[in-house]
Formats: structure tokens, sequence, C-alpha cells
């Protein structure tokens, strides 16, 4: 049985699938299914890429102070509200774990697929199994699912195959008196939800035209006004997109283009249609970023690709009535959803390339799906009507398709999988050499980070995030003029650029120029209200200056706009501290501890805070914890030797204690402890010793000056007792219990 059959076949017949049955369809969409989720399945170990930080990870409208009302309701949404919601509905499922965005994202490829299939069948193309497997598998499709911020591909995507399925439904029952009302209210429904999750959808109306047009033969003037409920949501969509808002000046960071002129862009249509059409025909090399095309209007040769399609389409559409009909209505189709993408309208991708591999996703179902149909009937007619040789010839095709998917997946891994990759192919892409930095840095290497923000500074010298990770990198080894000169030429290139202006501030800070730094942290909260860290940052130099309850207003601004920001929550911690509030400050150290768990720093400051709060178990935990982390920590290893004197383990308080000396050889502290313990326990050599080197160290150490009057006084070194027992209230007068004993040892003095 073909698989291009009325969809009035009974269901308890078998259904053939690239000619192998399956008892209803069942079997057809659970083969679907299962092969998309093994192609994709090394996405189960991949992380966040490129974007995704922006649209999800650090996006105010999933983890910050905003929802769902600003995402429907203010700029903040986009072009594609939906999206964010759905993000939001996931980050409240299961936070920010990668592992189900990216199961979403698969899945919404999966059905896709399952809903492509039905359309094609209803729209009678032979072999419509194979052509939906033939899109589901196909390389190209791996950059929009492999992604999580192209959730606006395979949501989109979904939604709008979802309306031309209702659509046809609606076709098929128009003649019935009363029937269609729910499809045809289905695909209104659906039209809205395609185009809240990505604006690209506008392209609707004409592509429900055109499959009314393949289903009658003619075009459907009768449903213009069947049709113009969806024109309207299309032309509102539109002027969503393109009228005036509030951006970002943090997102807007790509370097000035050179725009094109009318014919520029004519030409550069051709261009695309080619680029695109050839990389479904042949996938390779697939990449990031594409070379940036150069436009020379000066040679003809410019134009011969729009001229070629051109030619091709006048061809199919003169014979559209012949063998060629269906050529003509999978070329029109590919036409007019690719039209957005062709080089006629603005598009900030331009920046760093014209084509990108996600851009063609629902586009590419119009070639591939006559490809499969191609597949199939060329089959039929080279092997007659055996099942096995469309099966064969389709499984085969599916098989190099998903395999070559399978191997691109991996490459999405992470950013710096993604980003060699694209270098190794287009070595001078500029925003590749930036984001492959990125993602080294995110790993410690620093050197190679800095070497590669240079190569993308020589490529483009106008492109300013570049300028300002360098001197990130410059301010992180100390050479902080020269980061402050950096960061002064990214600002030259783009004053809006609120991360700039944060940074700057940080270097002016260390240059101990806290006013001129807090000057630069309100410049980039100015220029981004929600931006968490030049919050905290400001709240860091008011610290700085005192005015602690300045500070902890803009620590907690910081934490509405993102609670998961750690060190915000410890600065809050170290003013409750401060202000004698040790419970408060506990539960602040704590939270900040849950979000960053590797926090030597944190650790510390909460086992210093039970210790304040005289919880010495607690504060012992801690610390221990802390120094597991940072075995090089001093101040830890003199604490934690504080607690264990507490509690009454003298052995562990006395070897903290020697671990701090050891660390930090100066610390006459910890040497006048250790000192005191060792004299407890009878050494008192080995006490004296501590407490002279704590005097030579500091030689107004009061303290240090009792202590080894007392070791001399338990020695019978008498006159040396006395000695520094005088130092003693020389230093500080005050000083306890300092008059009674050196009263008591002058009687012993001889005269």
């Amino acid at each position: 049985m073909s698989d291009s059959y009325p969809s009035n076949v009974a269901k308890n017949q078998p259904v053939s699938v690239i000619g192998f049955s399956f008892r209803q369809d069942w079997g057809g969409a659970l083969l679907l299914i299962l092969a998309v989720l093994l192609v994709y399945s090394p996405l189960w170990n991949a992380g966040y890429i490129w974007d995704d930080d922006y649209h999800l990870t650090n996006n105010p409208c999933i983890i910050g102070p905003l929802g769902l009302k600003e995402i429907w309701t203010t700029s903040a949404g986009q072009f594609f509200p939906l999206v964010l919601t759905t993000f939001w509905i996931e980050h409240a499922l299961w936070g920010l774990h990668p592992l189900g965005y990216h199961v979403v994202n698969v899945l919404f490829q999966a059905f896709s697929a399952l809903v492509l299939w039905r359309i094609l069948r209803r729209l009678r193309i032979p072999g419509a199994w194979l052509g939906a497997a033939l899109w589901a598998l196909h390389p190209m499709q791996v950059e929009s699912v492999a992604w999580v911020s192209e959730l606006k591909n395979t949501q989109s995507g979904f939604f709008y195959l979802l309306t031309i399925l209702y659509f046809l439904r609606w076709l098929e029952a128009k003649e019935k008196q009363g029937a269609g009302v729910r499809d045809y209210s289905l695909t209104l429904l659906c039209a809205f939800l395609a185009m809240a999750s990505k604006s690209s959808t506008v392209v609707l109306p004409a592509v429900l035209a055109l499959c009314a047009w393949w289903m009658e033969g003619k075009f459907p003037w009768r449903y213009i006004g069947r049709l113009a409920p969806i024109a309207l949501m299309s032309l509102v969509s539109i002027v969503v997109t393109v009228w005036p808002h509030p951006v970002d000046p943090a997102v807007v960071i790509l370097a000035p283009q050179t725009p094109l002129n009318w014919y520029q862009r004519i030409a550069l249509s051709g261009d695309v249609f080619w680029f695109y059409l050839g990389k479904l025909v042949w996938p390779h090399p697939l990449m990031a970023i594409y070379p940036h095309w150069e436009m020379d209007m000066r040679q003809t040769a410019a134009f011969l690709p729009l001229l070629g399609a051109v030619l091709v389409l006048s061809i199919v559409w003169i014979q559209r009535g012949s063998l060629l009909r269906p050529v003509f209505f999978a070329l029109a189709y590919y036409l007019i959803v690719l039209s957005p993408f062709l080089g006629l309208i603005d598009q900030t991708f331009w920046r760093y390339s014209y084509v990108q591999d996600h851009l063609q996703d629902i586009a590419s179902m119009g070639p591939l799906a006559l490809l499969g149909a191609g597949l199939f009937q060329g089959s039929r007619i080279l092997f007659g009507n055996k099942p096995e040789a469309p099966f064969i010839l389709g499984m085969g095709l599916l098989f190099i398709f998903g395999f070559l998917s399978w191997q691109r997946v991996f490459f999405y891994k992470n950013d710096e999988t993604l980003w060699t990759d694209s270098l190794a192919k287009n070595p001078d892409c500029w925003l590749g050499q930036y984001n492959l930095g990125v993602a080294l840095l995110e790993k410690g290497d620093d050197e190679q980070a800095m070497g590669l923000y240079q190569k993308a500074i020589d490529l483009n010298p106008g492109y300013a995030p570049a300028q300002y990770n360098l001197a990130d990198g410059l301010l992180q080894k100390g050479q902080v003029d020269q980061a402050i000169a950096l960061f002064q030429k990214a600002l030259e290139i783009n004053p809006s650029l609120s991360r700039a202006h944060d940074n700057l501030g940080n270097a002016l800070l260390q240059k101990g120029l806290v006013d001129e730094a807090i000057t630069q942290y309100r410049k980039a909260i100015e220029l981004k209200p929600l931006y968490a860290q030049a919050h905290y940052n400001l709240g860091l130099a008011l610290m700085n200056k005192g005015q602690q309850d300045l500070a902890m207003a803009e620590f907690q601004r910081a934490l509405v706009i993102n609670p998961q920001l750690a060190e915000a929550h410890n600065s809050v911690g170290e003013i409750l501290v401060k202000r004698g509030q040790l419970d408060q400050a506990i539960e602040e150290y704590q939270e900040a501890i849950s979000l960053n768990t590797h926090s030597a720093k944190l650790h510390y400051n909460l086992a210093t805070a039970f210790l304040q709060k005289s919880e010495f178990i607690q504060a012992i935990d801690q610390y221990q914890k802390t120094l597991a982390l940072d075995p090089h920590f001093p101040q830890a290893n003199y604490n934690l030797g504080v607690a264990y004197n507490q509690v009454g383990q003298v052995h562990e308080a006395m070897t903290q204690f020697q671990k701090a000396v050891d660390v930090a050889p100066k610390d006459t502290e910890a040497r006048n402890n250790l000192g005191m313990l060792l004299a407890q326990s009878g050494q008192l050599d080995e006490a004296r010793n501590e407490f002279e080197k704590a005097i030579q160290l500091t030689p107004a150490n009061a303290e240090a000056h009792y202590n080894l009057g007392l070791v001399y006084y338990q020695t019978g070194m008498f006159a040396q007792a006395v000695s520094e027992f005088r130092e003693t209230l020389r230093l500080e007068p005050n000083f306890p219990d300092v008059q009674t004993t050196l009263a008591k040892v002058q009687k012993l003095v001889p005269n």
C-alpha cells in the first residue's frame, strides 16, 4: 500500500512506511520518535552555548524579579513571549539543569516530524513518512535542536505545522454543514502560538494559501476571508518586531556594519537561496558561523546566482500544470518561508554572516519532502512495485543523514567544542575567536583566552566586547592601568556598554579611586537597571566608603534581580555580622553556600559567624570544609584552633595553630596562641620559643610579652619575668592581672 493514501483509510489496516508495513500508525510514529531521540542522544550530556545566558540562565524574566507578566506585557518578552514562558515553566520544574531543556527541544523536533508526516499525507505527497524523516534527521536541523535558545525554532515549528494540519482538515470538512469549526478555531489558535514563539512564522497566510492551491489546483480566492485573521496576526507580529523598543545595550555588542544598498540586497538573495538549497543537498561543511561574503557589485557575476534562481523558478512556474507541479509547489513553499532571511530585510546576524543553519529549519521541509517523494516514486519506477526498493533507498539515506547529524551534535556539547570546530573551518571568524576565549576563560585558561581576544580585535577592531574582555584579563593580572585604557577604548566604540562601565568601575576601585568607580557603576545601572552584578559592585564600593546602609540596599537590589548571586548573599551576611545580627547573617551565608558550595571564603565566613555565636561544633565543621577547599588558609587554621580550644580539644587546637604558623610564619597571633597551649601542656621551652618569635615579629605585642613573662616565671627566671611584665605595662598600662603578677614576682628577685 502506498504512503500517499486518502485520509479515510480504515484504522485497522496496515500502513506502509517507505515500503515497510506497520499496524495502524503507531509503528511508524514510534520509529520516527526513536530515530530522533537516538540521533540527538549526545545532548543528554550537553550544556549551554552562545547566547543561552541572555535568553535563559541570566534572564531576569526567568531567574530574576520579572516573570510572566513582564514577558507578555513589556519589551522583556522580546519577539517570542511564548518561548520565554516555556523557559519560565521549565525553570520552575527543574531549575537551570540543561538536560531538561535539551529534552524539550528534542521532543518538539520529534513531534514536529510526526505532524509533518500527517500534513504530507493529507497533501497526498508520496513517501510522506520518508519526507518527514529526512527533515527530522537532516544535519542542517542540528543547530535548531541542539541550541537551547533555538527553542524559538522547535516550538514555533511545532505550532506552525499544527496550523497547517488543522487548516488542511478544515479544507476537507468545509463542504459539510457545521463541520470544520473546531479545526478552523484550532488553526487560528496554533497560528497565534507559532507567531508568539517566533515572528518568522508570519509567512503562514501565504503558506496556507499555497497548500489550498495544491489541494484544489487553483488559487483559493474564496478563502481570503478565512485567511484574513491569520494575515492580521502576521501584520501585528511584524509591527511588534520592527517597532522601536528598548534594547539591552549589553546585547547590542556587535561592531557597526556597512549597510547594503538595494541592488546589493537583491544580488545577495540569489547567493543565500543557492547556499541554503546546496546545504540541503550536500550538508558539508556545517559550522556555527560561515565566512562573511563580500558583495562586490562591480562584477556582473555577482548577479548570476540570482539570475539562475529566477530562471529555475520561471521554468517551474510555466510548467506548474505538468509533471513539474510538485517541484513548483516545493520551491514556492521554500521561497515563501525563506523570504525573511534572503537579504531583503536587515538582520542582526549580518554583522558576522549572511547565513546560519537554523534559519531554514521550516523552509527546508519543502525541498526535503520533494526529495522523499522523488526517492519513493523513483524507486518504484526503477524497481517496479517491490516494497523493499523504497525501503532500502530511504533507510540508506536516513542512516547517512542520521549519522551525520549524530556526529554534528557532539560539537554542541559546550562553547569550547562549538567554537573550536567553527574556527577550524572559519579561522577568520572574529566572533568565534571571542566566544572561544570566553569559554576558555571559564575553564581558567586565562592566557589562551586573552590571546583569542586579541585575535578578535585584530580581525575586527570595532568589536567592543573583545576590548573589555581583554581588559578584564589584564585587570586579573594586576595590569590595572592597561586595563583602564582598554575599558575606555571599548566605551569610545560603544558608550552604551553597561558591562564595560561596570568593569571599568572594578579597575578604578582597585586603584583606590572609589568615587570614580561609583560613577561608573551608576552609569552601568542607568543603562541596565536590572544589572545585578553592577548593583553588587556598587554596594562593595559604598561599603568601602563606610556607607553600610547604602551598600546593604544595593546588595538587596542585586538579590531581587538575581537571587542566585552568592557573593551578594555573602556581603549581606558580612554587614549583618557587623550589626551583631548573627542569626540573620548565618542564614545569608548558608544561602550563599547552597549556591556556591566550592567557595572556601563562604564556608569561612559562616564558620566565623558560628564562632562568634559560641556554636563551636558548627564552627569546627565549617572551618574543616574551608580547609578542605583551601588547605593554605592560615586564618581558618587559626580560628579552627580557637574553636578546638573552646571545646577542650587541646591537641587538635595546637595542631591547627602550628599549621597556621607553617603557612604564615609571620602570624604573631597564631604563635602566641600556640605558645600558650604549649605552656599549658608543660612544653615551656617550645612555648618560650614561640613567644620570642612573636615579639621579634611584633615588638609592641603586649600579650606576647606577658606570656613570655609567665614562662620565665614558671622556669624560675624571675628577673627576666619582671622585665617582660614591665614591658607589658609600658605597652598597655591596663593589661589585666599584670600588676598583681609583677608584684608577686618582684618579691622573688634578689636585691
